[in-house]
């Protein structure tokens, strides 16, 4: 029989950013509804948590769980691939340069997603209602969800973490600004035969970012971005062929390569709201940003999302869906999205430009960065945490003054 449910808070979506978000608010004291299936097991993709959304999975109980399986991020470096007249130098972020033993973690969607499940199931708090929303229908005082066994819940606040095609989203009639690339990623995991040193090198390339990021042991996880039917070319190879391209394309950096079974094709896209939250219903993780994997941005996007959507909803315990509400959540997130999303946007049009213009102007801002180290300092800072750059910009700034 199906049931009728109302709460104050229901979160739709049991992708990362879903789960992460119904952990969060029962953490700080609401006992919301979770609507959706199991998540998926055959998710060959990885994850970098820089230390801030480690902070999160730590308060919320996940982090223990992960860290057996999950391989530091101690050294970011960049490496310029490309075949044009002006190249960039390489580009090296040291975690030790800013006081910190790594930047984060990289860990398998897989297990990130098994510990978040085991957690959810774990917490008294989650009512998990293993069905997805098959409908919406939003009014004044409440969103009522009516999912695809026929139950329905009704809430004064709704999370939409459904995805980059999000219902949610569709339902609050919140409009997109949508953006195909001409790109897809192409993912697999590999070993290797040297050690990585806790070492992630992004090289760029004419088509987009080749990505190589630790795993543990002696593997990595790759993102390779080409051109849609290259990927499908190089995904249809044998293992000894692509295992060879992929070592060339690393420069023999880590020495032989064998390529591991399972490989994945995601076409690339960018998607945008115009808000971030309408009529009873705020958007988390791809539900409110969707762009190209460069820099490692979408999931700690993401938990920057759950945790001001559960800040917001804490300042209006009378009614987190409110207008008001809503509204103070749309000012929090669009300054941090806008950036991050406008970031990776130039940074990947410089990449596919053959504009002598293109070229020069990234060449000059990665020479900067590799040039000096407080440019370099406040990067790295910034692209852990939102504003903690500017903080210890500041903060040096009154050192100075106060000598």
């Amino acid at each position: 029989m199906a049931e009728n449910k109302t709460v104050a808070v229901m979160v739709a979506g049991t992708g990362p950013s879903g789960m992460i978000a119904a952990l969060t608010l029962a953490e700080a004291g609401f006992r919301p509804v979770l609507a959706g299936p199991a998540p998926r097991r055959d998710d060959r993709r990885t994850v970098a948590l820089m230390r801030p959304a480690l902070a999160t999975l730590d308060r919320i109980g996940v982090l223990a769980r992960v860290l057996p399986l999950a391989a530091p991020l101690a050294v970011m470096r960049i490496v310029d691939a490309t075949q044009r007249l002006v190249r960039s130098p390489v580009v090296t972020f040291r975690a030790s340069e800013i006081s910190e033993e790594s930047f984060g973690l990289n860990m398998p969607n897989t297990v990130l997603g098994e510990a978040l499940e085991a957690a959810v199931v774990a917490n008294p708090a989650i009512e998990w209602l293993r069905s997805p929303v098959a409908d919406w229908e939003s009014g004044d005082e409440a969103v009522t969800a009516t999912l695809a066994d026929g139950s329905q819940v009704t809430a004064r606040l709704a999370v939409g973490a459904d995805g980059r095609d999000s219902p949610a989203r569709a339902a609050a009639g919140i409009k997109t600004s949508h953006r195909p690339h001409s790109q897809a990623a192409l993912v697999l995991n590999f070993a290797h035969s040297r050690e990585h040193g806790s070492t992630s090198t992004e090289f760029h390339t004419e088509t987009g970012p080749f990505t190589q990021v630790p795993l543990p042991g002696k593997r990595s996880s790759l993102v390779w971005v080409v051109r849609p039917e290259t990927a499908e070319e190089l995904a249809a190879m044998d293992d000894a062929a692509l295992s060879q391209r992929v070592e060339e394309k690393m420069q023999s950096m880590l020495g032989r390569v064998g390529v591991e079974p399972g490989r994945q094709i995601y076409p690339l896209s960018s998607v945008l709201p115009h808000r971030y939250a309408k009529n009873r219903i705020a958007l988390v993780g791809e539900a409110a940003h969707v762009f190209p994997p460069i820099g490692a941005q979408g999931l700690n996007l993401g938990v920057r999302d759950v945790e001001d959507i559960v800040r917001t909803a804490g300042e209006h315990p009378e009614d987190p869906g409110s207008p008001r509400a809503l509204s103070s959540y749309d000012r929090r997130r669009r300054p941090d999205i806008l950036a991050r999303s406008a970031a990776v946007e130039v940074l990947n049009r410089s990449l596919l430009s053959d504009l002598l213009p293109a070229q020069l102007a990234r060449s000059a801002g990665l020479g900067l960065l590799q040039t000096l180290s407080p440019v370099r300092g406040f990067f790295m800072r910034e692209g852990m945490q939102p504003g903690s750059g500017f903080a210890r910009m500041f903060s040096a700034l009154r050192e100075q003054v106060g000598r």
